[in-house]
């Protein structure tokens, strides 16, 4: 449960203090966990339901024999371009100052590019159009997330971060199946599907923006691209954070690999009759799991101050729904399998973000170093699919891309247990 917290003058609305090494000690208040939750619903829906659904459905429209090849090429190309892109937003938005707040302009600024990114590339006819718009769309949205997750370790104290993780991720699979049931309820073109999208995540990111007041920083010196990569070498060459980064990157690396190819597994591979409509339960189920295992795990950890248990079992959790693929596909399995991975990823994610906040080296340059952290998020849908798609062109298909989902997973959760600042 968030503390009540009543100040004088509205909470969200008024200047806050300057930050601290020691991190805020203000806790935020019920309404700004709800808002902050609705923008990441906004953002989650507009990148994940194009991978899930929109991206194949348009690529097989346009290329129907090649379509797990160009899916893979599509994703390969913007997973190269968030990888340069969200370090380097990060770091200009630690940077930035305007009377807007840099938090807030670089939010705004990246999820308006990033909404026109997806109805132009909702319009290519091309898989080439859609490589070209598809990876311009990811420098929006590394720009947006630049600012949205630095906000945590500027705005969120510790005792929090369990809570508002879960905020984070609690609405994930949740804006995944609004996504795909409004696509596949009205029926909607791949084009109709990407305009939706993009106009639900500015309607989601509108009420934060008018409440949330960025915090007081000292202002600092041009960024020079020498200082940009000098300054991401020490931060991985810290230890805790390398630690950090790795697990972050090898359970995503799984959760994608599992769920980027769900269309053409159930139609494919399983030879159900309704793929689409077979997506949409395994989503529900994914959520279902999702929602109760990021809400229990957020609030648990923050009160028994451990992190990196959960996180641990968490990853288990999806190293075992791969393995269970792996040796037994069936579409009875494959639900079963939805709902473990579900809970595995949203108990893992939501205590992963508090415990990634409490591996920063520098308080001053959070938006850069989270930045390098949500390479561990994005990246990895963006990869899954070359490496999946090799995996299931060759001859040990989808049962060697499921066990390699549990292996990920399966390292993902001894690294965590190599940190050892956090609990």
């Amino acid at each position: 449960m968030l503390p009540d917290f009543n100040p004088p003058a509205p909470a969200l609305a008024r200047p806050l203090s300057p930050a601290t090494a020691q991190g805020p000690v203000e806790p935020v208040s019920r309404r700004w966990a709800s808002l902050y939750g609705l923008v990441w619903f906004g953002f989650w829906m507009a990148n994940l339901v194009p991978l899930q659904l929109l991206l194949p459905q348009q690529l097989e429209a346009i290329d129907p024999a090649s379509k797990v090849y160009d899916f893979a090429v599509v994703n390969g190309v913007s997973g190269l371009v968030a990888l340069f892109a969200l370090p380097l937003c990060g770091a200009l938005c630690d940077r930035s100052r305007s009377r807007f707040g840099r938090r807030r302009l670089w939010l705004t600024a990246g999820a308006v590019a990033f909404a026109a990114g997806l109805i132009v590339t909702g319009a290519q006819t091309t898989v080439a159009g859609v490589v070209v718009a598809w990876a311009a769309s990811m420098i929006g949205l590394s720009a947006a997330t630049a600012g949205l997750t630095a906000i945590i370790a500027d705005r969120v104290p510790e005792g929090q971060r369990g809570m508002i993780s879960s905020a984070i991720y609690g609405p994930q699979a949740f804006g995944v199946v609004v996504g795909i049931a409004l696509v596949s309820v009205f029926g909607l073109s791949p084009m109709s599907g990407f305009a939706v999208i993009a106009a639900l995540l500015i309607v989601c990111l509108v009420p934060f923006l008018a409440a949330h007041r960025d915090i007081a920083f000292t202002v600092e010196a041009p960024l020079s691209i020498a200082e940009l990569l000098a300054s991401m070498g020490s931060s991985l060459r810290n230890r805790e954070f390398a630690w950090a980064f790795g697990g972050r990157l090898l359970v995503n690396l799984a959760n994608s690999l599992g769920t980027c190819y769900t269309l053409y597994f159930l139609s494919d591979g399983l030879n159900v009759p309704d793929p689409a409509g077979t997506l949409l339960v395994c989503t529900v189920l994914y959520l279902l799991a999702g929602l109760v295992a990021t809400a229990a795990a957020g609030v648990l950890s923050d009160r028994l101050g451990r992190r990196r248990i959960f996180v641990a079992l968490a990853a288990l959790l999806q190293a075992a729904s791969g393995f269970l693929l792996a040796s037994a596909p069936s579409l009875t399995v494959m639900m079963v399998a939805s709902a473990l991975m579900g809970g595995g990823f949203g108990a893992y994610m939501a205590v992963d973000q508090a415990l990634i906040t409490q591996v920063l080296p520098d308080a001053e340059s959070r938006a850069k170093d989270l930045g390098i952290m949500n390479i561990g998020a994005i990246v990895p849908p963006a990869i899954a699919p070359l490496i999946a798609g090799a995996i299931i062109s060759s001859q040990h298909g989808y049962p060697l891309l499921f066990a390699l989902v549990g292996a990920a997973a399966a390292v993902g959760a001894v690294l965590v247990y190599r940190i050892r600042s956090v609990r």
